[in-house]
């Protein structure tokens, strides 16, 4: 689970899982081995039928054949018609074996299932050594000897015979398994023995060679019979006591004894084939015998098994189903007690918390007690219920915490508000002095000087105005009547330092309802700064302005550097939806005043890439702000905003809105409000201050004044 999130009931499930799955693996393990014992042991009978059965059936075939053609290799008489059926009877052999084999692939170890088919390919290529014996090419031993490697291969299958884990199993088949090696030892030296008494004559290899056998089957028969059980050695014990046998032991140590390479056989060699076959066929009927009650063996210990097995599967399954149902049980109480404390967790942190804090920034009044109730009624768990108690805690802290922001957010709002009010009524009466002084200062240099302060104190009171807005307040200033919004966006352009580069193209026609105009023109002041201030001081900024389908969009564009994507992309999330003034991001005041404006009167302010490579400010006053307006005539102030001449920075346009606001003012010294005859922002005439001989008597009053301005220049 490491680095990965889970759900509680997840995990206290799994933490039950656990020891259940342990349970359960661990009786499974125990099962499965009791079953594959039994499987096993029930396999032994159909392995034992199909293969053991017919590998013996081979083998039987192989040491006839092998003796057969020990006496025609050393017999003067024809044994080819005798020959030629074992031979025949061999071949069958080994095609049964083929097809029973098949019939129990998958039952038969991979080991046995090997030896099986290379045994069955050894004997299907018998045919170059029959051939070799027809032409007595071929030593009856080195014959024996080819024969009875092609037997090793099958009984070489016996010693990968161990298809049951059962110990006692395994051990009284590999008893077995050495008598009948033994049993193949006495057909070997049956083979060799009718040889020689054929041949009349024992040589050198004959007699090291039955030395070996008999040395080697005493050793398998008494490793064998030392392992059987006891009702499995009952039988050789009987072989053991009986004539034949004895005989067959005496044979063996007169011909090592007595028997002299190259010279004649006594004429008691004539009884040593008889008894050597004698033997060899008890010791086959013995070991099939141990064989199948071998095989018998495994069905009932095989049935005895499974039937513990249902036993003891249905016991672990009784016992696991009920550690599952009482585990399930307490995991569902508990997991349903912590659901039920996230639901409420949730329930806090999403609902009642913003709610909470939306009453607070409505100003209502909160009861911490009231609105923190305990996190869950009832519960059984200890643990369940001291973690309760500390969300509850949590909760009553958190909603406290936010009662005393908001307290703190409301006093540095009225502090705000307060020094803000205080600003703007020291720069009305600043601004009441400064229209006293241009109406009474005569020197063109003063009253340029007198211009510019009135140009920045206009603007120190859009910066105040700014402050009240912030603090939620709304400006003193307003208009009744609608405007003209090229005299609004005029009146913006001249609440700019850098109104110089500003270039207004607007036409005259739409109006800006009056309780809108004060806000719009602050917002477009703030945007139109922006604008001028992060763009080179040789570029122009364009104000353009038209009617759309929504209302009247404004684009104000630069040619500055422009700004980063991910940076503009947080800017108009911020514009979209104005969020609480943070004080710590006093960077970005202007984009805040901007935002709450927006909000106000349902502004649409968006961002984004300029052509020219800077940035494009885009405002769309819906179009219920929007009402007609009788068009103006305008062409001076057009022309002087959009191509300021070089004379303009004796008349800056920011004095035309104080002087508006001066036009009807309280005893207080708060800006009031005015109606006229025409739907545009009022204008001072700063000529009327001049001396009369710098007037003109144009009606063009910009004109006259550009003109008294040079005549002063002149005279200078």
């Amino acid at each position: 689970m490491a680095g990965r999130k889970r759900s509680i009931r997840f995990k206290i499930t799994a933490i039950l899982l656990v020891p259940a799955i342990a349970l359960v693996m661990m009786w499974g393990v125990g099962a499965s081995y009791t079953i594959r014992m039994g499987v096993e042991l029930l396999r032994i009978q159909t392995v034992f039928t199909n293969v053991v059965q017919p590998i013996g059936g081979v083998l039987q075939q192989l040491q006839r054949e092998r003796l057969l053609t020990a006496a025609c290799l050393n017999s003067p008489v024809a044994l080819k018609s005798e020959l030629d059926r074992e031979r025949k009877a061999t071949d069958e052999a080994v095609a049964e074996l083929a097809r029973s084999s098949a019939s129990v692939k998958d039952e038969t170890p991979p080991a046995v299932w090997s030896r099986v088919q290379d045994l069955i390919n050894r004997t299907r290529k018998l045919d170059e050594l029959r051939d070799r014996v027809d032409r007595h090419a071929i030593h009856s031993l080195n014959a024996i000897e080819e024969y009875s490697a092609v037997a090793e291969v099958g009984f070489s299958a016996y010693d990968y015979l161990m298809v049951s884990a059962d110990i006692d199993m395994i051990e009284q088949t590999r008893a077995v398994v050495l008598v009948v090696r033994s049993h193949e030892l006495v057909s070997q030296q049956s083979a060799l023995l009718t040889g020689i008494q054929v041949a009349g004559r024992m040589t050198q290899d004959d007699r090291d060679a039955f030395a070996a056998m008999v040395s080697k089957r005493r050793m398998l028969y008494n490793l064998g019979t030392g392992q059987l059980d006891a009702e499995l050695l009952r039988p050789f014990n009987e072989l053991n006591n009986s004539s034949l046998y004895t005989s067959f032991v005496s044979m063996e140590d007169q011909i090592l004894s007595r028997i002299k390479p190259g010279k004649p056989l006594p004429s008691s060699a004539l009884s040593w084939p008889t008894i050597s076959e004698g033997v060899s066929k008890k010791f086959e009927d013995l070991t099939l015998s141990a064989g199948t009650t071998l095989s018998a063996r495994a069905a009932p210990r095989a049935q005895g098994i499974l039937l513990s097995i249902a036993l003891i599967g249905v016991v672990g399954l009784i016992v696991i189903l009920g550690t599952a149902f009482v585990s399930f049980r307490f995991a569902r109480r508990i997991t349903s007690e912590l659901t039920e404390l996230q639901r409420a967790a949730i329930e806090l942190a999403d609902l009642r918390l913003p709610r909470i804090v939306n009453r607070l920034r409505r100003g209502e009044d909160v009861d911490v007690a009231a609105e923190t109730p305990p996190m869950i009624e009832t519960t059984e768990t200890v643990e369940v219920e001291n973690v309760g108690q500390a969300f509850a805690s949590v909760q009553r802290t958190a909603i406290e915490s936010a009662v005393q922001e908001a307290a703190l957010r409301q006093g540095v709002n009225k502090v705000f508000l307060n020094l803000a009010r205080r600003s703007q009524s020291l720069l009305q009466r600043q601004l009441r002095m400064l229209d006293s002084l241009e109406r009474e200062v005569t020197d063109p240099e003063v009253l340029e000087k007198l211009f510019g302060i009135d140009h920045l104190t206009t603007r120190m009171r859009r910066h105040a105005e700014g402050l009240i807005i912030l603090s939620g307040a709304a400006p003193g200033r307003g208009w009744r009547d609608s405007v003209n919004l090229f005299d609004v966006t005029r009146a913006a352009v001249e609440e700019v330092e850098d109104y110089l580069r500003v270039d207004v193209i607007v036409p005259h026609g739409p109006a800006l309802v009056g309780n809108a105009v004060t806000d719009v023109i602050h917002l477009l002041a703030e945007l139109i700064e922006n604008a001028a201030i992060f763009s080179p001081p040789h570029t122009r900024v364009q104000v353009r302005g038209d009617m759309v389908a929504r209302g009247f969009a404004l684009e104000i564009e630069d040619r500055g550097l422009g700004i980063a994507p991910e940076e503009m992309a947080r800017l108009n999330e911020l514009l979209a939806d104005a969020p609480e003034f943070d004080l710590a991001d006093s960077d970005r005041l202007g984009l805040f005043v901007v935002a709450r404006l927006a909000q106000r009167h349902g502004v649409r302010v968006s961002l984004r890439p300029s052509p020219y490579g800077g940035t494009s400010a885009v405002v769309l006053v819906p179009k219920e702000l929007i009402v007609a307006a009788e068009v103006p005539d305008l062409s001076i102030e057009t022309i002087a905003v959009s191509h300021p001449a070089p004379a303009l920075a004796l008349t800056p346009p920011a004095a035309d809105t104080a002087a508006t606001d001066r036009a009807e003012r309280g005893k207080d010294g708060e800006p009031g409000s005015r109606s006229g005859d025409r739907n545009e922002l009022p204008r001072r005439v700063r000529q009327a201050n001049l001396a009369p001989q710098l007037r003109d008597e144009r009606a063009d009053v910009f004109s006259s004044f550009q003109a008294g301005w040079q005549r002063a220049q002149e005279e200078s």
